[in-house]
């Protein structure tokens, strides 16, 4: 049977799998599901639809699947859902999903959110991703699969973050990130691409260097940028890293410009090698 803390409060039609432990002072809501290996370690609230994946831990004091901060929910019915094997430090906070949206907010399996990160209403977290302590997602963000955000960055409601793209900590970001892009500061610039994220899972030197050459071409080089944007896909039509990019841009759901390129004001707080391209 689960372990429930006497302490705890577990309404009645909550969903929860035999092997479950919730810990003293957590409150579930009648709608939750939480799957089996889930562990709430104390004073967690799960509220509202929200199903919670298998072997999913979730720490003190966050909050999962509470109301929108978005004045025009009313308390239409709406849900929040979490990927398995994902981890939720202290004091984070997930919003169920408002109206025009899905009607979802999901994060993905395998995420870390690091203590006090938020993420709003209607956002779509992907698989993987790792949100440093202090993230603040507005509503309706797209992070993609592998990503990193670094601690106290904030991004702007509906913005797209590609996958495998790194955010430096404390960067303002107002404008889509394309996959594998590098970026720093207030407001965020493209400085870099993720050399280091795309190693780790398997890109091999000859694709990094290609991408490369094909990230200077687009944001770099001087040209009409839709130009460049035609030349690119035309030259690189075999290479997927490349056309990946491409498609992002592409993308007619889009509401948000490209960020901008730039350069970094100061190298050493950046962790990603400029002219190298290295990230982690």
């Amino acid at each position: 049977m689960a372990q429930i803390h006497s302490s705890a409060v577990v309404a009645p039609g909550a969903r929860i799998a035999d092997d479950v432990s919730i810990g003293p002072f957590c409150q579930v809501g009648p709608e939750a599901v939480l799957e089996a290996g889930v562990e709430l370690v104390s004073h967690v609230v799960v509220d509202g639809a929200t199903r919670i994946g298998a072997g999913s831990r979730i720490l003190p004091f966050a909050s999962i699947g509470t109301p929108p901060q978005d004045t025009k929910y009313k308390g239409e019915p709406t849900r929040c859902e979490l990927g398995a094997r994902t981890l939720v430090r202290e004091g984070c906070t997930i919003h169920r999903a408002s109206v025009g949206g899905a009607g979802v907010t999901s994060v993905g399996a395998g995420c870390m959110l690091m203590a006090q990160a938020h993420v709003a209403h209607d956002c779509v977290v992907g698989d993987g991703v790792i949100l440093a302590n202090n993230v603040m997602l507005g509503g309706h963000v797209h992070v993609g699969d592998g990503a990193f955000v670094g601690g106290g960055a904030a991004v702007h409601q509906t913005v797209r973050i590609g996958r495998l793209a790194m955010v430096s900590g404390l960067a303002g970001v107002t404008n889509d990130i394309p996959p594998f892009g590098y970026v720093f500061g207030l407001p965020a610039r493209l400085v870099g691409f993720n050399k280091i994220g795309l190693l780790r899972r398997g890109a091999s030197r000859e694709q990094l260097r290609t991408l490369r050459v094909a990230n200077n071409l687009l944001f770099k080089d001087p040209g009409e940028f839709a130009v460049k944007l035609a030349q690119a896909e035309e030259r690189y039509a075999e290479e997927p890293l490349v056309m990946e990019i491409i498609a992002f841009i592409r993308d007619a759901s889009r509401r948000r410009q490209l960020v901008r390129p730039g350069r970094m004001a100061a190298p050493e707080l950046g962790g990603v090698d400029e002219e190298n391209g290295e990230g982690a």
